[in-house]
């Protein structure tokens, strides 16, 4: 089967050019002339079409996951047969191998969102019956979105299948479970160990097991127990410990028994760093804490996990120490007939800054696989700018090297959300990107902290062109003004200015009508826009209430009103009464009246005035009596 750029396959798929190449299949990049969209095309190896088995599990990985339609799931559209070899359409995501990020580097919280949508499209898989069997970041993309997309189904079985036999191991060695590592049965249970082993290496940057063979990862697989993450990541939380070392745990019983339930433990460790609140998954801490305490020992013996109670066992041979045992025992035929057909280790050629075909050559001569992936460089097109082994390392001869191939003078603006602003800029340095900075509020992102880039991440710039990191300044806060003194409206209006909102409530007050005499919180106070004022606001009508001291003595009535901070004025008023003397006859204003702070009063007080009696009136004297005529004679 002759493939090559320009040619048609099944007179529908033009193809455009090689995306990559694994140990089973080339994927190319094909533009579908029917519906007018890119594709990936999977051909299964010339050398594999021959082989039943082999294309029985080429075509249940078709089957398998066109039945998986979910925006977790890389999707599957089309499957047939060109001049005898056999092809899987598949949905083509423009995007980066998980592998890829966690190389680069990835955050604590990025490393468990990807899970979290791995989690998500395995929980679909599982409740269709497909347990995927290979999970590993090779088989997880994340497209330009930061969406993680579950693809390669290749060894997927669906129900009770009997394609892959009991006592047969399919997978890659670094993310087997223990009982995938024995040929024993598989279930959800093991693609959730394989998802806990991402995990740990999207935390750490390293595998929980690793060695120089197939075999010796796999005896690490079935009878080590992992180091907590944190150990190597001290960003990692006690609870997240505990996460990890559940889906880690050896036998299926204690993991997680959904993805669900892996969902849920990773939501609860991020809501409660310290793992109290995990429930059935807080032992685990507590293993974490001993393993890190011992110094990297085993956790509670070896390869033991967090027990319930003491199980009853009689002598010497419990009914653990026989499982690992027999584990052992069913592996050391594997060590022996691994050492028997153990392929030669060589040194890989370097082939940086070779063009593709030159590299691929020499890669294949030196008897390597080799899968290229296209990906926007500031090299040359079609030029190496990284492999992986690297040059003069050693591999497996027949093992895979990968390649990355420069598709031209572009490059990706890759994910810096959540860095640093030195770490972002390195990140963009290195892809040969101008930087500038600038920043903006944000509520999520702690201040000093990369909220994305301008242009965004995922999108395709010329080398050496400028983007800016948008920096987040944290919550955007703002000082509260002082406007106690002010009028209500003008107090209002600036606080509504400044984002706030305002809440008026009066008091009486000696201050004049409408005058702000309160504001709470106080002035100077760092709040979030949005936030509610509180105004007290002067009713002017004032704050002293006028005392009754009418038939108080004048000092008493003094004292009592300048207690109570008002001016007196004293007007006297004579008094024949004895008893108003030196007291308060009146008073203005009257007694309840409500009066400022300073205010005039009037007292009236009655000054006594003796009043002195008349002596009586001198009797009138006597008119004296009128004397008798006189007689004149004749």
């Amino acid at each position: 089967m002759r493939l090559e750029q320009g040619i048609t396959i099944d007179g529908r798929y033009e193809l455009v050019g090689r995306l990559g190449s694994g140990g089973m299949a080339d994927v190319w990049l094909a533009s579908d002339a029917q519906l007018g969209r890119q594709v990936a095309l999977k051909f299964l190896h010339e050398r594999f079409a021959q082989d039943a088995q082999f294309v029985e599990r080429f075509r249940r990985e078709a089957s398998a996951a066109a039945g998986l339609q979910h925006p977790n799931v890389v999707g599957v559209f089309d499957r047939g047969e060109w001049e005898g070899g056999h092809y899987i359409a598949m949905e083509f995501v423009e995007g980066a191998a998980l592998k890829d990020l966690i190389a680069r580097g990835l955050s604590v919280a990025e490393a468990v969102e990807i899970t979290r949508q791995v989690l998500i499209g395995a929980r679909f898989a599982h409740e269709k019956g497909i347990v995927h069997r290979d999970l590993k970041p090779q088989n997880v993309l994340v497209d330009s979105e930061g969406r993680a997309r579950v693809t390669d189904f290749g060894i997927a079985r669906a129900g009770a299948s009997e394609i892959t036999q009991t006592g047969s191991v399919l997978g890659t060695a670094q993310y087997l479970s223990p009982e995938q590592a024995q040929g024993l049965e598989v279930g959800a249970p093991s693609d959730l160990y394989s998802v806990g082993v991402i995990l740990y290496e999207g935390l750490t940057g390293r595998l929980p097991f690793d060695g120089d063979s197939s075999v010796t990862i796999a005896l690490k697989q079935i009878s080590e127990q992992a180091q907590p993450p944190s150990r190597l990541n001290p960003q990692v939380t006690p609870a997240l410990d505990a996460v990890v070392l559940r889906a880690l745990a050896k036998d299926p019983e204690n993991r997680f028994a959904t993805a669900q339930e892996f969902i849920d433990a990773l939501d609860a460790a991020e809501a409660d760093p310290s793992g109290a609140g995990l429930g059935n998954t807080a032992a685990y801490a507590a293993a974490a804490l001993g393993a890190g305490a011992a110094g990297g020992a085993l956790v509670a013996g070896a390869g033991d996990e967090p027990q319930g109670p003491e199980e009853e066992e009689s002598g010497w041979m419990t009914r653990r120490r026989a499982a690992i045992i027999a584990a052992i025992l069913l592996l050391l035929g594997g060590v022996a007939a691994f050492a028997l057909t153990r392929s030669k280790e060589v040194a890989v050629p370097p082939v940086l800054e070779l063009e593709r075909e030159e590299a691929e050559s020499s890669l294949e001569q030196a008897g390597f696989e080799v899968t290229s992936l296209l990906r926007p460089s500031c090299v040359p097109t079609n030029t190496v700018f990284e492999q992986d082994p690297g040059a003069g390392e050693k591999a497996e001869e027949g093992s895979e090297v990968n390649i990355f191939v420069s598709t031209g003078n572009k490059v990706k603006v890759p994910r810096v959300a959540g860095l640093s602003a030195l770490k972002a800029t390195e990140k963009l340095e290195d892809e040969k990107l101008l930087v500038d900075t600038r920043e903006r509020f944000s509520k999520q992102v702690d201040p000093g902290k990369s909220i994305g880039t301008d242009p965004p991440q995922g999108e395709e710039v010329d080398c050496e062109s400028e983007v800016t990191v948008i920096l987040s300044k944290g919550v955007d806060l703002v000082t509260l003004p002082d406007v106690v003194g002010l009028q209500e409206e003008e107090a209002e209006a600036q606080l509504e200015a400044k984002g706030f909102i305002v809440d008026v409530d009066e008091r009486d007050s000696d201050e004049p009508a409408g005058q702000v005499i309160g504001e709470s919180p106080g002035p100077g106070s760092e709040l979030k826009r949005g936030t509610t004022v509180k105004l007290t606001v002067s009713t002017g009508a004032g704050s002293v209430i006028m005392p009754g001291v009418e038939g108080q003595s004048e000092s008493a009535a003094r004292a009592n009103l300048g207690s109570r901070g008002l001016s007196v004025i004293v007007q006297e008023q004579g008094t024949t009464k004895p008893n108003e003397g030196d007291r308060v006859l009146d008073q203005a204003p009257a007694a309840g009246t409500r009066l400022r702070a300073g205010d005039q009063v009037t007292i009236v007080v009655g000054v006594f005035e003796e009043v002195e009696e008349e002596p009586p009136p001198e009797p009138e004297p006597e008119p004296e009596p009128e004397p008798a005529p006189k007689r004149r004679g004749r």
